[in-house]
């Protein structure tokens, strides 16, 4: 009985995944095991617009996976992010329903994430996507800004509650 109850506790003692998430990976820890809903800026109780993303570490803790879907699966998209250790960054990918998908950078800085992605496949005119995210008491706020036409212009922006 004894041997079970330390078994517990070590297992217990372990991250939720069994794995060590990757050093570089670490600021985006506070993120992580969670699931997010947000409504974006301009939804409207006529044309809502909901988000709910999940941040799951993978490959071991040597990546972070995040997928999103808006309205239920009317989008979605999924992201993989890793170390670059070549690149001394995190690198991404971001794959969506809408045939696109992106390539991009991200660094943390004083406690606001930066992205930014480089667009193949949008045909909506938008070669660029910048956005920040940060979290503030427990939400997490997101920001986007779109080069479009040769412009930087403000995208989305939604304010997140963990649900799970």
């Amino acid at each position: 009985m004894a041997r079970w109850i330390a078994l517990m506790f070590l297992l217990l003692a372990q991250p939720a995944w069994g794995w060590d998430l990757d050093p570089k990976l670490e600021p985006l820890r506070p993120f992580l095991g969670k699931v997010w809903r947000g409504e974006f800026s301009d939804s409207t109780p006529d044309k809502p617009v909901i988000d709910v993303s999940q941040w799951q570490p993978a490959l071991q803790g040597k990546a972070v996976r995040i997928t999103h879907s808006l309205n239920k699966g009317q989008y979605e998209g999924e992201t993989m992010m890793v170390w670059d250790e070549q690149a001394k960054s995190l690198v991404f990918y971001y794959f969506t329903t809408a045939g696109f998908y992106t390539k991009g950078t991200a660094y943390a800085k004083e406690g606001v994430f930066y992205f930014h992605e480089q667009v193949a496949g949008a045909g909506d005119g938008v070669k660029e996507v910048r956005s920040e995210v940060r979290l503030v008491d427990g939400e997490m706020h997101q920001q986007a800004y779109y080069l479009k036409n040769g412009d930087w212009v403000k995208g989305h922006s939604a304010i997140y509650q963990a649900v799970h």
